[in-house]
């Protein structure tokens, strides 16, 4: 069977001890806190259980716990409490990202609104001041993911600009650059003006937003060449306008030079195969120093890069244009080549992406500029084949493409920041031109001319070490010997490349070829429950805490699990969240039941033959549910086994087994000892089976069902292969007969609770043993004298007789049912009379005609039931 708890388990005799109703705010709080005081998060590096790993995608330090957030670690969560449950040494590590641009402009605001800035403070005492405001501000997320219930080994708590982590930052930087894969070079990289430093793709947002195409002529007659912009101001440093080679417009232009409008320029035309010839007028202009398929250009054709904008965003070419604002300047450039009657064409608005610091919303500017750079081929080459060699599982396969289509095409990476606040880059420059990069145990160069390299390192640059830095490396810890390579990273698909292709390749790198994790699970994003995205702009962003503090943590937790389809999107309402919460009040009144009827998990289970089929029926179900979530967990299917664990539960053990065990348990004597029996192992696994997704009201229900210390260290269930496919027809047979008999009641309109003599004939059913609770189930009382049956029920072999004079008000319920038969035969012409016109169905669309035979076979159905129903009634 699937008696599997601790030997010592002594009788759960607490029905007393649980509150009437589950109270989620009186329970959640301090019973976390007794789970991290027993230390049953933490991890042993010296256990002889084989290990299970999951880093926590570090949150920035800024960050507040949102649905995401909450999403994500509910999953996380799961899969580790099951784990550990299953014997296994689960480590859960946490810990936070510095988050470079987000928190300096934290720390800036606040320096603003004394009147200072951090030049005013200098760097040394800036950067004193974030880590103050960290100490005092930053890890809010930590308390709150306490709240949702994270099983976290707290003792093993990181953060990326602490001593270990910078070390191992140091390192790998050192080893990459000794090795030739860090350079530096003028590059094309996403600039914020208002920031002050470049950005990662993953920190620039893309927006729709209205502007102007202009379309401007350059040259003259027969020697002029149109190209389109949305960037006027741009024009300033053209240093070429190009083709297509194989475009017949404008071979002879080729190779020739045309004047470049407003200045005094002369820049030539030259053949590219990047320009698309039906695009536009198939000639583009080329900015090599502010657009990166421009700067590409202009390396293919040996141009120069002028650059126009200061770091600001203001204009740098001396002349009517100086100083100006980039979007000032753009509309008094299109006005001086309005004057000049060279504008061909305008355009507004017009709409196109363009791209925003994630931080303060400011339009960000492609700039040429002298950064450090990671060479990624080699790095992402070996992160491909390890997915391509099955060292590393990609789930859902189908997302293995888009995780191919960024590792094989990827760009050099672009890994300096112009802050303050950060891994400072570990590259020290000499007065007579010398470049030293230093290693942790490396002395700096000192001395006159010598300086350190202002910027510091992309936050995805220490993040992509997470998996092995925090467990100790460069160092080889017991940590790290026990617990890499991770088991699982379950993340958003949204940051497959900036985060999960950085992981592979430097763990890849610095763990000789082992790779971070064995399987990335995928998943989808948080939206609303009409699928809209969630966002602190629309009206329809929500707080999780709000929702936890009205329905408790579990309810919020069980809903997203409920969602988590494989890479998928996950709508949520609050709706769902109060469904939730329902579902965690009937665990808890049908523990409660169980409890003050003898439920016991003492001595083994009883034989077959001392259970009714419905207490070996259950035990099969129950023995199936258990191989079914193991094979969902297996596949990180969390929505189907939510679902699978719901309806045993629910449909199962709540509506039939405990409905079922009433009539068996009011008896007495053997065959009710053995139903408690069952009924305290039935409540016993499917408390341990729920406890990942809803810990709370698991923990709390099970100790008081096993007096046992906490369902968090209890043995994860087993299938023992026990199945009665006997007892499960002969209570599927049960079950069919109530179901339609409770459908016959409610079409006669009476009332649930209401109690009708019924004769009920069983003979040749097997069914016999079962009439006390079928009468029970469905509120048929037995035969009285006079018994006159007015209706007759045949299902499943047995037949119902019920006399339902005086029970309901015939005439108005044959009034009722010859009100709804009219409309249904009503429905049945019109849908028949379109069907039997052929030009009709020679006119409509496919989908029409579909719909119009889904309605006409809706109303045929109608009229054989409400017919039915008629005939049932007795007279009147």
């Amino acid at each position: 069977m699937t008696n599997q708890r601790p030997a010592d388990h002594p009788s759960g005799d607490n029905a007393a001890t649980l509150p009437t109703t589950y109270a989620p705010g009186e329970v959640e709080g301090e019973l976390y806190e007794r789970w991290v005081a027993r230390g049953y998060f933490e991890a042993d590096a010296k256990s002889d259980k084989p290990p299970y790993t999951i880093v926590i995608p570090p949150p920035n330090v800024t960050g507040a716990l949102h649905l995401g957030h909450a999403f994500q670690h509910t999953l996380m969560d799961a899969l580790t409490r099951r784990k550990r449950m299953q014997g296994y040494e689960a480590l859960w590590l946490p810990g936070m990202d510095h988050a470079g641009i987000a928190t300096q402009n934290k720390v800036e605001q606040q320096l603003a609104e004394s009147g200072l800035s951090r030049h005013d403070l200098g760097r040394e005492a800036f950067v004193e001041k974030v880590w103050e405001w960290k100490e005092n501000y930053g890890g809010k997320i930590l308390g709150q993911m306490r709240r949702l219930g994270d099983g976290v080994d707290w003792s093993r708590e990181r953060f990326t600009m602490d001593e270990g982590l910078s070390k191992a930052v140091q390192t790998i930087f050192k080893k990459l650059f000794d090795d030739g894969l860090i350079y530096r070079a003028e590059r094309i990289i996403n600039w914020c003006p208002r920031c002050l430093t470049a950005l990662s793709d993953i920190e620039v947002e893309h927006e729709d937003s209205p502007g102007e195409l202009v379309s401007i002529r350059y040259g003259e007659g027969d020697d002029s060449i149109v190209v389109a912009t949305t960037r006027a101001e741009t024009m300033l440093g053209d240093t070429a306008v190009a083709v297509h080679p194989d475009d017949e417009r404008y071979q002879h232009l080729i190779g020739r030079t045309i004047k470049l409008p407003l200045t005094d320029r002369e820049i030539p035309v030259v053949a590219d195969t990047h320009v698309d010839p039906e695009f536009g007028t198939g000639a583009v202009k080329v900015t090599p120093a502010h657009d990166p398929n421009d700067f590409a250009i202009g390396q293919r054709h040996d141009l120069p890069s002028l650059t126009v904008m200061d770091e600001h965003g203001a204009i740098t070419v001396h002349g009517p244009f100086l100083g100006l604002d980039r979007l000032e300047a753009r509309s008094a450039v299109v006005g001086a080549l309005r004057e000049q009657g060279r504008i061909v064409a305008e355009k507004r608005p017009y709409m196109h992406a363009v791209g925003h610091c994630s931080r303060c919303h400011t339009v960000v500017e492609p700039r040429l500029s002298l950064q450090w750079w990671v060479k990624v081929e080699p790095l992402a080459q070996a992160a491909g084949d390890a997915v391509r060699d099955g060292r590393v599982q990609i789930h859902p396969k189908e997302l293995e493409r888009r995780y191919f289509d960024w590792v094989d095409n990827m760009f050099d990476w672009c890994i300096s920041r112009q802050l303050w606040w950060g891994h400072r880059i570990p590259v020290f420059y000499g007065p007579n031109g010398e470049v030293v990069c230093v290693g942790p145990d490396d002395e700096a160069p000192t001395g006159e001319g010598w300086t350190q390299d202002p910027d510091v390192l992309d936050t995805w640059f220490s993040s992509g070490l997470w998996p092995f830095s925090t467990l100790g490396w460069p160092e080889q810890t017991p940590d790290l010997e026990k617990f890499y390579a991770t088991d699982v990273l379950l993340t958003g698909h949204d940051i497959i490349f900036f985060w999960v292709a950085r992981m592979m390749m430097f763990g890849l790198y610095a763990m000789d070829g082992k790779a971070p994790f064995h399987t990335v699970a995928l998943t989808g994003l948080v939206r609303d429950e009409f699928g809209k995205k969630m966002s602190k702009s629309n009206p329809n962003a929500v707080d999780p805490l709000d929702w936890m503090d009205a329905y408790g943590a579990d309810a919020v937790r069980f809903t997203l699990a409920s969602g988590a389809n494989p890479g998928a999107d996950v709508p949520i309402g609050e709706d769902w969240v109060k469904g939730s919460r329902n579902f965690c009040n009937k665990i808890w009144n049908a523990t409660r039941f169980a409890l003050m009827n003898g439920a016991t998990v003492e001595g083994p289970l009883p034989a077959p033959e001392e259970m009714t089929a419905a207490d070996r029926w259950i035990l099969s179900r129950l023995n199936e549910t258990v191989a079914q979530v193991d094979a969902l967990y297996d596949d990180y299917q969390f929505a189907k086994l939510s679902d699978a664990l719901f309806h045993f539960a629910w449909d199962e053990v709540f509506d039939w087994y405990l409905e079922l065990s009433k009539t068996t348990l009011a008896k007495g004597g053997p065959q009710a000892d053995a139903a408690r029996r069952v009924l305290g192992e039935v409540v016993d696994v499917m408390l341990r089976l729920l406890h990942p997704v809803v810990p709370f009201v698991t923990d709390a229900l099970w100790t008081a069902l096993t007096g046992a210390e906490s369902v968090v260290v209890a043995p994860w269930p087993k299938d023992s292969g026990y199945r009665d496919q006997e007892a499960s027809a002969e209570i599927a047979t049960v079950q069919q007969v109530v179901t339609e008999v409770r459908r016959f009641r409610s079409d006669q309109g009476l009332k649930p609770g209401q109690k009708v003599p019924a004769a009920l004939d069983l003979t040749g059913t097997g069914l016999a043993a079962h009439e006390e609770a079928i009468r029970s189930l469905l509120r048929l009382t037995e035969p009285a004298e006079g018994f006159a049956p007015t209706a007759s029920l045949a299902v499943a072999g047995a037949t119902v007789s019920l006399d339902l004079s005086g029970t309901i008000d015939v005439a108005a319920e044959r009034k009722r049912l010859a009100k709804d038969l009219a409309a249904a035969q009503k429905e049945l012409a019109q849908t028949s009379g379109k069907l039997g016109n052929e030009g009709f169905l020679a006119k409509a669309p496919e989908d029409v005609v579909v719909k119009i035979r889904a309605r006409q076979t809706a109303a045929e159905v109608d009229i054989a039931r409400i017919t039915a129903q008629l005939a049932a009634l007795p007279e009147a």
